[in-house]
């Protein structure tokens, strides 16, 4: 039998016609780009062409998305030679499932103007490197999606997540809709629909997701409209009886304070109480209203006191932690998140990484002091236990265990961390109520510098780090007429940069005109 020989097809049309089609579809885990890729793989086949797909596995913890790659020609009877990877300026079909990936897509020289069709769905999913940013780490999605039209010959983007889930599918579907849509490859909408239809599992619901989204590439239907961002909703207190006479006491003191001041200050007492309980609270509201009497109209400085100090008591702790982890509000959210229907069970692992400090700052003061100082101790905890814990809460064993630690709440004020937390606040306060006497825009910065601190664990420690910093810049700005203004830059400095640098930056000039 003689040999096939195998036939290098041109990237672009020849002579002869022939050319190899190529497309790079970017997917997060779970979003179903393996299903994408073979699905069009099979559209290709079932139209006379050969097809070959690979992918490069992304990593966990959305810091890289899979790449699926497809190159498919016409079958002339020959064997082609197929590229095993997207190579930067040879792609003529780019699919995003989420709208940064197709941002990094444009950077990293996969879009060709002239060129590439680029298909891309503009909801977001966070990145890590957009919740690691100390304050508001998220991308402008307006300029990735002005990027797009510069940047692609042909742009199809609208929230394709939104059309599958009302669809009751996922996002797998709809930008095979919107792939067969935009016209980029020479297939009739029938044979997407067919191989759909042969896959045999969620067909009705992917075919109606399929057809949305297609009907939305060829403009034969509006997008669908951005959703409107969620309005948290204001917490709502079950308040036991025995307990009522006290919070009626607490809510008498937040109606006697400023008009202006009871918005923030309501919202923060309930956040407190929540927390730990109704005398937690009180002692909250004693913090506002000793910053209140150093305060006038329009009361800023008050009103930023009702925010932070609500932050700055209620630390994340491991019991806090293990609380939110099995409040029946998070199972259902996560449920919404991915999609869980009726017949389908939700398995839910929680990651915790606790650090042997933090384990012995959960200890009552006196273990917690003995703790620390045992490093036999420490390096035992160490070599079994600090490696991360991953606890499955959808089982009884793992929702006991975090129970168990959440049920701590009654005796927080015993314990090592909270102690060690209080002594931090209230240095952080003494500042404040020192600083307001003679200068309460400066104050109020201060104020807001413990939005720095958040998280636990590694997190918690880098926000301490940096609140640090910015705090030491409090003696050098006293006086000055500028002071608020450059407390807040260097706050925002903080928050832009993780490494830091931009903060030591901004520190070197103060000390500049401080000397």
């Amino acid at each position: 039998m003689p040999v096939q020989q195998p036939i290098i097809a041109r990237r672009s049309p020849g002579p002869d016609g022939e050319k190899v089609i190529t497309l790079a579809a970017l997917a997060v885990g779970g979003q179903g780009g393996g299903v994408l890729t073979n699905w069009i793989v099979a559209v290709a086949e079932a139209n006379g062409y050969r097809a070959q797909s690979t992918s490069v596995a992304g990593v966990a913890q959305r810091t890289g998305a899979t790449i699926y790659y497809v190159e498919m020609c016409r079958d002339t009877g020959r064997m082609p030679v197929f590229a095993l990877s997207p190579s930067i300026g040879d792609v003529d079909i780019l699919m995003a499932s989420e709208l940064m990936e197709g941002g990094r897509a444009i950077m990293r020289g996969f879009v060709t103007p002239g060129r590439t069709t680029l298909i891309a769905s503009t909801h977001r999913i966070a990145a890590v490197s957009e919740k690691v940013a100390p304050g508001d780490g998220r991308a402008n999605s307006a300029e990735v999606i002005e990027a797009m039209g510069i940047a692609a010959d042909h742009t199809v983007a609208f929230d394709m997540e939104t059309v599958a889930k009302e669809a009751g599918s996922v996002i797998s579907s709809s930008l095979l809709g919107a792939l067969a849509g935009s016209g980029a490859l020479p297939f009739p909408r029938e044979s997407y629909e067919e191989v759909i239809r042969a896959s045999g599992r969620g067909v009705e619901a992917s075919l109606r997701s399929f057809g949305a989204a297609y009907d939305i590439a060829t403009g034969a239907s509006p997008a669908p409209e951005a959703p409107e961002a969620p309005v948290k909703p204001v917490p709502v207190l079950n308040v036991p009886k025995k307990l009522k006479a006290d919070w009626d006491k607490v809510e008498a003191r937040v109606a006697a304070l400023p008009a202006e001041v009871q918005e923030m200050a309501g919202l923060g007492i309930k956040k407190v109480v929540d927390y730990q309980d109704v005398a937690y609270g009180a002692q909250y509201l004693d913090m506002v209203e000793q910053v209140l009497a150093l305060d006038e109209a329009p009361y800023d400085m008050t009103i930023a006191a009702a925010k932070y100090c609500s932050r700055a008591l209620c630390y994340d702790d491991l019991p806090r932690v293990a609380d939110i982890k099995t409040r029946a509000s998070r199972f259902d959210r996560v449920r919404d998140e991915v999609v869980v229907k009726d017949d389908q069970l939700m398995m839910l692992t929680e990651y915790f990484h606790p650090r042997y400090e933090e384990f012995a700052a959960s200890m009552p003061r006196g273990l917690g002091r003995w703790l620390q100082k045992r490093k036999g101790l420490e390096a035992f905890y160490g070599k079994h236990f600090d490696k991360g814990r991953r606890i499955r809460t959808d089982s009884l064993s793992g929702f006991l265990m975090l129970w168990v630690v959440s049920s701590l709440r009654p005796i927080r004020r015993r314990l090592l961390r909270h102690e060690s937390e209080m002594a931090h606040v209230d240095t952080w306060f003494s500042k404040v109520l020192e600083t307001a006497k003679t200068d309460r825009a400066l104050a109020a910065e201060v104020l807001a510098n413990y939005r720095l601190i958040k998280g636990y664990s590694d997190t918690h420690v880098r926000g301490h780090s940096k609140f640090a910093k910015v705090m030491s810049a409090l003696d050098m700005l006293k006086g000055r007429e500028d002071a608020a203004d450059w407390m807040r830059r260097l706050r925002t400095a903080a928050l832009d940069d993780v490494e830091g640098e931009k903060l030591d930056g901004a520190l070197a000039t103060v000390r500049s005109f401080a000397a």
